[in-house]
């Protein structure tokens, strides 16, 4: 048996021993009846010499190899997204190669499938900014994926949301943006509890108003929309909003508290996937995927429902943060050598969040090598809390 010890809320610390075992990896072909993209988080590079929280050091060989994983299980690769830290601390310049990379990587091997975030970041947020600018920055954004014949996630604007004065703007604004696209693209709507600077999008605070004008954007350019994804950490919203969606038009959850029910289904209506503790998840959610496809829906939640209490942990408030566990967890399972992250995010959590991290991925036989993990994290505790093992 292997056990460290680990921090408690109490002040104390108690011995604690692994219990878990990792779950099976699951063997291709992989045949799912949901579409299941991972947003896939970005490794930084440690030995880079730079300031990171100034400029973003990607290590490249890494970060491909974690799209590798993801789509060795079968998952798809949503690129830089928010799980990237786009936006916060991922500029647009590396954002950029990184999509040029993932979707060059992808053509490596036939069974892979990106699409990659477009969106306004670069544009630099002024008195003089107008809707035009708003525009204009996504369609550079556009064109540079077009240009690597990429597919796109359309995501949610801070510059848009800063700028647009009525529901009227957003409809101007994704009208416009969408007249452009080649191929059907999905849209993202971020909730302000994973971005506050995105309160109040598509023109209203009320997320029942919200959701109406996002409906009729949806409706009046349905041909140029693969799905959405709504990331609001509400099931109920979900559900209705799937509901009311045009024909072949997808609703991808991103709610990554309720995932399990919401990708299952209510026998008339179902969710495909777009998450960021697929990350985290994936080869149990691989898992899980294959038994749902067979009709074994008791194997499907036998192994998607102790994954919940870690995604609630990891997205825990400030849900912004939640990237930080995300890396931590790829760190404990050897995706990479270091736990640093862009920005030097791997500060943002406490010792007391990386324990019940630690305990919560052990219950749901996540941690790869047990073991492993277990000398990692115990030598982060002795340096980072003072905390012999």
């Amino acid at each position: 048996m292997t056990s460290l010890t680990l921090p408690l809320p109490s002040g104390g610390t108690e011995s604690y021993t692994l219990s878990g075992a990792p779950v099976e990896r699951p063997k291709p072909p992989h045949r799912f009846n949901r579409i299941a993209f991972g947003a896939a988080h970005v490794v930084a590079d440690p030995m880079a010499a730079h300031d990171p929280w100034i400029d973003s050091a990607v290590d490249w060989d890494r970060t491909l190899a974690f799209r590798h994983h993801l789509w060795d299980l079968g998952l798809a690769v949503a690129e830089a997204m928010d799980t990237s830290q786009r936006g916060m601390g991922l500029d647009w310049l590396t954002a950029r190669e990184l999509i040029r990379r993932s979707i060059a990587e992808a053509r490596t091997r036939s069974d892979a499938i990106v699409f990659s975030g477009v969106g306004t970041d670069h544009l630099v947020l002024t008195d003089h900014v107008t809707i035009d600018d708003v525009v204009l920055a996504y369609l550079e954004q556009i064109e540079a994926v077009a240009a690597e014949g990429g597919r796109m996630i359309v995501m949610a604007s801070r510059a848009l949301a800063a700028k647009a004065r009525s529901s009227d703007d957003y409809a101007s604004v994704y009208g416009r943006i969408l007249a452009q696209v080649n191929e059907p693209v999905i849209l993202h709507w971020l909730g302000d509890m994973f971005d506050p600077a995105l309160a109040g999008y598509w023109g209203n605070d009320d997320i029942d108003a919200a959701m109406e004008n996002c409906l009729t954007i949806i409706e009046e350019n349905a041909a140029k929309i693969d799905g959405i994804k709504i990331s609001l950490l509400d099931k109920e919203k979900e559900i209705i909003m799937r509901r009311r969606l045009p024909e072949g038009v997808r609703m991808y959850t991103g709610d990554d508290f309720n995932y399990p029910e919401l990708i299952e289904g209510d026998g008339e209506h179902a969710s495909d996937a777009l998450l960021g503790i697929f990350d985290s998840i994936a080869p149990v959610a691989s898992a899980a995927l294959a038994a749902l496809a067979e009709g074994d829906t008791d194997r499907y939640r036998a192994l998607l429902t102790p994954t919940v209490p870690l995604a609630r942990h990891i997205f825990a408030a400030q849900t912004r943060f939640y990237k930080t566990g995300v890396v931590f967890l790829a760190w404990l399972n050897g995706h990479q050598p270091a736990f640093t992250m862009v920005g030097g995010q791997e500060s943002a959590r406490s010792a007391l969040h990386f324990a019940e991290l630690f305990r919560l991925a052990d219950a749901a036989g996540l941690l790869d090598d047990p073991a492993g993990a277990a000398d990692r994290f115990a030598t982060w505790l002795s340096v980072h809390a003072g905390i012999d093992r």
